[in-house]
């Protein structure tokens, strides 16, 4: 009876409260801040003086938040996984009376947390041209740039989480930064889109454009190259790259709900024979 009467106490409001909670005390909370206000101000300062098109040097900005997103979800899911093998090797997970609440729950912290590191990096980028007079992009396209950063993101949480407690925090990690080459490449390489003048989110790069390392970067990007089509006052270009977002926005959306059910699954038949610490 006590058991069921705690499984019901076990919501995922409760479960959410809890790792936020958590979160807050740990020192991933203080990586995220350091990351978004290191790279938001060094790179904002950088091309509000640069004699770069501050517009092509959003989108370039974008691109590289994104890109960077396949590193940053691994090392952050293994040091979270890593706290949680030192707390009592996953005790607070499997030890749940819901283990798949338990689990999401940590995903979507993590993914929360993300969220709002990119969305300060963004603002403090955007803050620096605005003073500077170079910000040309409305309100609107700035939030869908970092909405599709984040929707990009999404299933990137989900498989590292999952590979960092299967495997280790290094597999995650590895799996990452072999997802921040090949998100690279798929818009033709660093700041290819800002020397060129191309407009490289909406284009991608063959069949690596629709690897979901890549969604972070194409996703952020096309938010800015949908600013530079209504500036530009091209509406076939802006047809497209709405056509091309809502695309990666769905597939997104589709293999986000997939791997959430996996998760669950998976997790609550989850035996931990890790050693590590």
């Amino acid at each position: 009876m006590d058991r069921f009467a705690t499984r019901a106490r076990m919501s995922v409001p409760r479960a959410l409260a809890s790792e936020a909670l958590r979160l807050r005390r740990s020192p991933l909370a203080a990586v995220h801040l350091v990351c978004a206000c290191a790279a938001g101000a060094a790179i904002g300062a950088y091309f509000a003086f640069a004699p770069w098109d501050a517009t092509l040097g959003a989108d370039a900005y974008m691109q590289m938040l994104g890109a960077m997103m396949p590193l940053m979800v691994g090392i952050v899911c293994g040091l979270a996984v890593d706290e949680e093998r030192r707390a009592g090797r996953l005790a607070n997970l499997t030890g749940a009376p819901s283990r798949h609440i338990a689990i999401l729950a940590k995903a979507a912290m993590l993914w929360l947390a993300g969220a709002a590191t990119l969305a300060l990096a963004t603002a403090i980028f955007c803050a620096a041209l605005a003073l500077a007079g170079r910000l040309a992009l409305g309100p609107a396209h700035i939030v869908l740039a970092w909405g599709g950063l984040c929707l990009g993101s999404a299933p990137l949480y989900l498989l590292e989480l999952a590979l960092a407690i299967r495997l280790s925090r290094n597999a995650a990690i590895a799996v990452g930064s072999a997802g921040l080459v090949l998100a690279f490449f798929s818009v033709g390489g660093l700041a290819h889109g800002l020397m060129t003048g191309e407009l490289t989110g909406i284009a991608g790069t063959g069949v690596l454009g629709a690897v979901p390392f890549a969604w972070p970067a194409r996703l952020g990007s096309l938010g800015v190259e949908a600013g530079i089509a209504a500036a530009a006052r091209d509406a076939a270009l802006g047809a497209q790259i709405c056509g091309a977002a809502s695309a990666l926005g769905c597939a997104s959306l589709a293999v986000s709900g997939a791997g959430t059910a996996a998760l669950a699954i998976w997790f609550n038949r989850f035996e931990d024979r890790s050693t590590d610490v």
